[in-house]
């Protein structure tokens, strides 16, 4: 069973900054692409960004320029800093893997809120 963490969501003012991180776990056959994929209520969930085993990164069009995904292939982790949050950004946040089957796993999210 593989299972994977997220931490580091909460409340942050418009500008702010967050970090969020996941950590996978378990009986896990290889470790493909990860990445960050958010949603808010009545809406699809959608790309924030991922990151290949050799680091290459993909970035959603609204995240470009404020966010960076980092991976850490030995501690089986990846990192997420979003900086100069808004309002906009505010969604629950899910990690997402895929192992070397293809076959993808998700996190249970972590709420980040954007709010003065």
């Amino acid at each position: 069973q593989v299972q994977l963490l997220e931490s580091g969501g909460g409340l942050v003012q418009p500008g702010g900054s967050l970090r969020l991180s996941c950590v996978a776990s378990g009986s896990i056959i290889g470790i493909g692409i990860m990445g960050w994929f958010r949603q808010v209520p009545g809406k699809q969930r959608e790309l924030v960004a991922t990151i290949t085993a050799g680091r290459r990164t993909n970035y959603g069009d609204s995240v470009k320029g404020r966010f960076t995904i980092s991976r850490d292939n030995i501690m089986k982790t990846i990192y997420l800093q979003m900086n100069n949050l808004q309002s906009e950004d505010t969604a629950i946040y899910y990690c997402n893997m895929e192992d070397r089957l293809g076959r993808a796993f998700w996190g249970l999210g972590t709420q980040v809120t954007v709010s003065s």
